[in-house]
């Protein structure tokens, strides 16, 4: 799994473990679910650093926070 990959499946896993929709994330991240659909997607293959920092802020959580997760720990090597 490469890191765009990775950072699809933590917004998705937050997404599930605060019981709201991509849309609802996007209202209280003050970014257009546009933005995050395209995370989510294969459109956007460098995810910002300030839409994922918007969307911690928006849920309450620290950067960290978002990162500190073992679906982080395997991540294929981006440079080849």
């Amino acid at each position: 799994m490469n890191t765009k990959e990775a950072v699809a499946k933590r917004i998705l896993m937050l997404i599930a473990e605060h019981d709201i929709t991509v849309n609802a994330l996007a209202n209280i991240a003050g970014i257009s679910p546009t933005t995050i659909y395209s995370m989510l997607n294969e459109k956007s293959q460098n995810p910002g650093v300030v839409s994922i920092k918007k969307i911690c802020d928006g849920l309450d959580i620290s950067v960290r926070q978002f990162f500190d997760h073992e679906i982080f720990d395997d991540i294929e090597q981006e440079i080849k």
